[in-house]
């Protein structure tokens, strides 16, 4: 099984005035991506990359929702942790749905993430493996829920999506994030205001419509002004100097949708051509190349979720593979 990584654009309202506090805006990417393939087995086991985290995500759903944790996984492909890519919430999700349809139940991936405790303060990466595309949510109220998805847009196949790495550093996770997250000053409510302008009337119908330009307007905007939000917390505007180096030459080119996904590193620019996708790119990978610890990945929007499909096998040996859209096995 495996699922889309995705983008977090930004939080819309940190202090919830209104009573539903975070919101956010983010988009799926067909990759990189989380692959994992699920057999039953005699015991738990768990190979590849982020194992520890698969066989942990085993163990909870299997308890959560009463089914065994005999099976072997197989990680053969993960998304970089802790890069703002969404590590945790597809990999746990892919190992959930696997192991519920390998026993022959039907469960959401809504009630999968709340048994692993994902979507405390985001559904973007819920949206992502269940439709992909461009995901609004709708912040979180007084359930204890992930927050609803309240609008998707897909993504135009014209569009690419320049990825910048930066290999050196990590993202804040964990009890580093929620003491970060605590620092933070009061979120002003004209500020809360603009962000949801931004998304409801700027970046969602500008996907819908198929506009980059426009789209790019409204998520660099928001990106500006949450980058300047949460400067105290991670170094400045972006977390990683390099990436911030990348972004500047980028917007210098006439790009305005630049950014830093969740708390980075990772930075991306969303551009409606392949050919200037891959010229700036080219550019960049030569101005980088006596940094080895930056690169660039062009890749597109995911225009639907995770995929599930039975593979063949002996009685007892049944396996499921979950894969992104161009990864089917046929």
């Amino acid at each position: 099984m495996s699922a889309p990584g995705r983008l977090h654009v930004g939080f819309l309202d940190l202090g919830g005035a209104l009573g539903r506090r975070y919101g956010g805006l983010g988009l799926s990417l067909e990759t990189p991506l989380t692959r994992v393939t699920l057999r039953r087995a005699a015991r738990l086991s768990a190979t590849g990359p982020d194992s520890d985290r698969a066989a942990a995500a085993v163990r909870t759903i299997a308890t959560a929702f009463n089914v065994s944790d005999k099976v072997s996984v197989d990680v053969e492909e993960a998304l970089p942790a802790h890069a703002g890519l969404g590590s945790g919430t597809q990999l746990g999700l892919a190992v959930g749905a696997a192991l519920v349809r390998l026993q022959g139940l039907n469960v959401a991936p809504r009630a999968l993430a709340a048994s692993l405790g994902r979507g405390q303060r985001s559904s973007i990466g819920l949206g992502a493996f269940e439709t992909g595309g461009v995901i609004l949510d709708g912040g979180r109220g007084t359930r204890d829920e992930p927050p609803p998805i309240v609008a998707r847009a897909a993504i135009p196949s014209s569009w690419r999506i320049l990825l910048i790495y930066d290999h050196a550093l990590a993202g804040l996770s964990g009890q580093r994030e929620t003491a970060a997250m605590a620092s933070l000053p009061p979120f002003p409510e004209e500020l809360a205001d603009r962000l949801c302008r931004l998304a409801v009337l700027g970046a969602m119908p500008a996907a819908a419509e198929g506009d980059a330009q426009a789209f790019g307007r409204a998520i660099g905007e928001m990106q500006r002004r949450l980058g300047d939000h949460f400067a105290k917390a991670q170094g400045g505007r972006f977390t990683s100097a390099d990436v911030a180096e990348a972004l500047a030459v980028i917007e210098a080119r006439g790009v305005p949708g630049v950014g830093q996904s969740s708390w980075g590193p990772t930075g991306f620019a969303v551009l409606g051509d392949a050919r200037e996708a891959e010229a700036l790119a080219a550019e960049l990978r030569a101005r980088f190349a006596s940094r080895p610890n930056v690169a660039f990945e062009i890749t597109r929007g995911a225009r639907r979720g995770a995929d599930i499909e039975d593979l063949p096998g002996d009685a007892g040996a049944e396996g499921l593979l979950l894969t992104g859209e161009t990864h089917v096995r046929r």
